[in-house]
């Protein structure tokens, strides 16, 4: 049985993942061409998503095949960049995210995720009246 709050961390990742296979292509990414596989780890367990991107066509599959750029984190850190509760820049900094390759391609595929929410930090979140 998943852990409480993994299933929606997982759900997250796919989200976001199959929002983008969904989109085809992709208008920030139209002067880009190559692949980035993500590792998001969870525990033993490593789940891989495969993006390819040949000038804005994009495709997402769960290979685990070697790629241009590769970029490993932990799960949480990712359902929260793909949600806007987290800065892919301040995560790599900070080492919690650990690129190999092509670190210009992971670079320019970070503006995909959102933004934070307006007024909203970092490792915070929004305060809600009661």
């Amino acid at each position: 049985m998943a852990a409480v709050g993994e299933t929606n961390r997982t759900s997250a990742a796919r989200a976001f993942f199959e929002e983008l296979a969904h989109r085809g292509h992709e208008p920030l990414l139209r002067r880009l061409s190559g692949t980035i596989r993500f590792d998001l780890t969870g525990g033993r367990r490593t789940e891989h998503w495969y993006v390819t991107v040949r000038k804005g066509d994009v495709a997402v599959s769960r290979q685990d095949a070697e790629a241009d750029a590769i970029l490993r984190t932990d799960r949480a850190l990712f359902d929260d960049l793909a949600t806007g509760r987290a800065n892919a820049m301040a995560a790599t900094l900070r080492g919690a995210m650990q690129p190999e390759g092509d670190v210009g391609l992971i670079v320019s595929f970070q503006r995909l995720f959102p933004g934070p929410a307006r007024g909203a930090r970092e490792g915070t979140r929004p305060v809600t009246a009661r």
